[in-house]
């Protein structure tokens, strides 16, 4: 990737309906630099996805109200200027396959909740293609 304002200013689509969950993940990644984004619920995901920039990375669960989140996910993926965006998927729905799915779709990772601090942080630095500092 070239050094664009995304890389030096990097921006996080958070989609997660659990405010408790969002709040904690948009605490470690300002953290981390961040400008975090929410939506909480699938439809708010859709209309960001329609009207910002793609961000640099997405985080997205799965079970949202109105849209899930596999249908997000074909969204971004079809969308032409969003679709090579890093997704991190960070849900409580560990069903094989909902992830065998989503993994087709062509996401980074797979987080569980609930997630470990360190958890996620490796796999924000691997997903942007930086490597995970050592534990």
């Amino acid at each position: 990737m070239n050094n664009s304002s995304s890389e030096q200013d990097p921006r996080l689509l958070l989609v997660e309906d659990e405010q408790d969950t969002a709040d904690l993940v948009t605490l470690i990644m300002k953290e981390r630099g961040y400008h975090v984004s929410h939506a909480s619920d699938g439809a708010a995901a859709l209309e960001k996805i329609a009207l910002m920039p793609p961000p640099s990375l997405v985080m997205l669960d799965i079970q949202l109200p109105h849209v899930d989140g596999i249908t997000i996910l074909e969204t971004i993926r079809a969308t032409p200027d969003w679709k090579n965006v890093p997704v991190i998927m960070l849900t409580a729905v560990a069903d094989q396959e909902k992830i065998r799915k989503v993994r087709a779709l062509t996401v980074q990772d797979y987080v569980l909740k609930p997630f470990r601090r360190e958890t996620l942080l490796r796999s924000v630095d691997q997903s942007r293609g930086t490597p995970a500092p050592p534990r």
